[in-house]
């Protein structure tokens, strides 16, 4: 019987009690592709798209937390790839925000069928195939009434996600797709479902209100209060591209209007910046079956989209922690750097004049990025299994070291996050299912 070890290994700073587990999440507001930015993206001389700049300073923020969702409004529709007014982004987008460290996206949206039947299929094709999780939008109502609401667990804590818009320009849906629209009477009955499925916290994220207005609509105040009255506890608001009021009410409780734009190619005063809002999750078990879940805290961390002026632009989501007291010059050109402290200016005067006030999280996050590694040992008694696992998961990578005895010592990895390396051991466990599997746990600092 073949023998496998796992071991995973990780690098840590406290160690959780028994009795009490912790989330982290981190929402980003509009995830846009505007032509600028296709310009920008794209390298002439390799014909591709490259997009690793626009999250370079961002991405540690994503790795910080424990889940990171943001709304793509846009569609993954194929070429021509096109921007404003009907998107259709090229899959590198999607990639790189994969690699960055996203793990869900939002699809309802009012950009949501800009390529019609076949740009929505497709979206969610891709998203699927790069493994990030997704709703709001549905190839039929048998894929929506089997996979919405959208269930994540994430260190013993069980969220429900889900997402509406407004519209979707007025274009009309094409059978069998589904989009979710706004509508009370739906969100009541899917709020209901969702209390069914007995989540430790329930999320509504709304593509609401109207655009450039700094403040939140009657209606949008309206529904963030349908939501919370029917079972949700944090309602997350888009489509406005600028910054709007955020309200932690209690440890139950948070709303958020709009979070702006978190990259687009606008650069006019209120839409050239936005926040991303980090929120702490604590679950406390009193017993075996009993257990209470609330929000510890909650802070939004401000940033900015530079571009470049050089003849060769480039786009970057700048946090400000990082960059407010820069002192390298990377913000070099002067209407760039006026047009930086504007937005610091606007956004802290709207944020800070909310009653229920969320604060500003002004740390930068640690430039260490963990990473996760998985090992297994096949004895040299059992048969060479390298080549099957090199073609059927290349995409992780396997390292073999064979000892003076013939044994294999593998190793697949680096992963980013602890749940991917996780995740990959369970591919493991299936692919040998007769194995007697050892696993243990290294903590180093």
């Amino acid at each position: 019987m073949l023998r496998v070890t796992i071991v995973v290994c990780w690098f840590a700073s406290s160690c959780l009690a028994q009795d009490t587990t912790r989330l982290s999440l981190l929402f980003l507001g509009d995830i846009m592709q505007h032509d600028s930015q296709l310009q920008a993206a794209y390298d002439a001389t390799t014909g591709q798209y490259n997009y690793e700049p626009c999250f370079r300073y961002a991405r540690k923020y994503f790795m910080d937390a424990d889940l990171t969702i943001g709304n793509l409004e846009l569609t993954l529709g194929a070429k021509p790839y096109k921007g404003y007014p009907e998107f259709s982004a090229p899959d590198a987008l999607a990639v790189e925000l994969k690699n960055a460290g996203v793990d869900v996206l939002v699809t309802a949206n009012n950009h949501s069928l800009d390529r019609r039947r076949k740009g929505l299929e497709r979206t969610i094709r891709v998203l699927d195939s790069l493994q990030i999780m997704h709703t709001g939008t549905f190839r039929d109502t048998v894929e929506r009434m089997n996979d919405y609401p959208l269930l994540i667990s994430r260190n013993g804590i069980n969220l429900a996600l889900l997402n509406y818009t407004y519209g979707t320009n007025g274009i009309p849906v094409s059978k069998p797709n589904v989009v979710n629209l706004i509508d009370t009477a739906v969100i009541r009955k899917d709020l209901a479902r969702a209390a069914e499925l007995e989540p430790d916290l329930v999320i509504v994220f709304m593509h609401w209100g109207n655009e450039y207005q700094r403040q939140p609509s009657k209606q949008q105040r309206h529904l963030a209060e349908f939501c919370l009255r029917y079972g949700a506890n944090l309602v997350i608001g888009a489509h406005p591209h600028v910054l709007q009021p955020m309200e932690l009410r209690n440890n139950k409780q948070l709303v958020v209007y709009s979070l702006g734009n978190f990259i687009s190619g606008q650069r006019d005063r209120y839409r050239d910046g936005a926040a991303m809002v980090k929120v702490e999750i604590t679950k406390v078990y009193s017993s075996d079956s009993l257990a209470n879940t609330f929000i510890t805290s909650a802070g939004h961390i401000l940033h900015w989209v530079y571009r470049t002026p050089a003849a060769r632009r480039t786009f970057y989501v700048l946090p400000v922690p990082d960059f407010e007291n820069d002192t390298t010059g990377f913000i070099y050109d002067e209407p760039s750097k006026l047009a930086f402290k504007t937005f610091l200016t606007d956004a802290r005067a709207l944020l800070q004049a909310d009653t229920y006030k969320i604060q500003e999280i002004k740390t930068p996050s640690a430039d260490t990025i963990v990473r996760y590694r998985i090992s297994w040992m096949v004895p040299a008694s059992e048969k060479d299994l390298t080549a099957g696992l090199e073609t059927t998961d290349y995409y992780f990578g396997i390292e073999v070291a064979t000892d003076a005895a013939g044994n294999q010592q593998m190793t697949a990895g680096s992963f980013r996050k602890q749940r991917d390396a996780e995740a990959y051991l369970e591919r493991i466990r299936k692919r040998f299912p007769d194995a007697q599997l050892q696993e243990f746990i290294n903590r180093k600092f």
